[in-house]
């Protein structure tokens, strides 16, 4: 009887070594910053993220108002970065300040999303509410934060930014492609 008490444990111990052997592989060396706003000027570390960018910025975020981020954005493309953004389909259409005809000015890959809203059509598509980027494959910028001067002046805001995330990066690189192939 106290063998097959004994292997209990031993199991448990062993599943729980296993999940973590192999549901972690990858992220070791990942590093985590945080950034709250209005006090942190999140737009800073944002515009820093994607100065260092060499191949690709991928950008899904609700409101887009920042002229900032907007140029930031521009100048990756013109140091030969491929940048696309998906933006909100009702905020873009419905926003002066919203930034998706300058972005495509710029040259930038711009497309509108509505939200899947699997609930209740009669009440429309719902919103495409996302607020991410991933900046070579590798960094991961997410949180509440839009991409607005409301959120880095007025607004309490989070940011985290996830570097040599890869998996992580590879998650949010896929739910970007859904979005932008997505139809209107």
């Amino acid at each position: 009887m106290k063998i097959e008490k004994c292997k209990i444990p031993f199991l448990f111990a062993l599943c729980i070594w296993h999940f973590a052997l192999f549901s972690l592989e990858g992220w070791a060396g990942m590093a985590v910053q945080t950034c709250f706003s209005p006090l942190g000027k999140c737009s800073n570390h944002i515009a820093r993220e994607l100065a260092q960018a060499q191949k690709e910025i991928l950008v899904a975020v609700y409101a887009f108002t920042s002229d900032d981020l907007a140029w930031a954005l521009s100048k990756a493309r013109q140091r030969g970065v491929k940048v696309q953004v998906v933006l909100d389909q009702e905020f873009d259409a419905g926003n002066g300040s919203s930034k998706g005809t300058f972005l495509k000015q710029q040259g930038i890959s711009v497309r509108r999303a509505s939200g899947l809203n699997t609930g209740n059509p009669e009440r429309g598509p719902g919103l495409m509410h996302q607020k991410f980027a991933v900046i070579d494959r590798r960094v991961v910028l997410t949180g509440s934060y839009n991409w607005t001067a409301s959120a880095d002046n007025i607004n309490d805001e989070n940011l985290l930014i996830f570097r040599d995330a890869g998996p992580l990066a590879e998650d949010y690189r896929k739910e970007f492609f859904r979005l932008w192939e997505k139809k209107k």
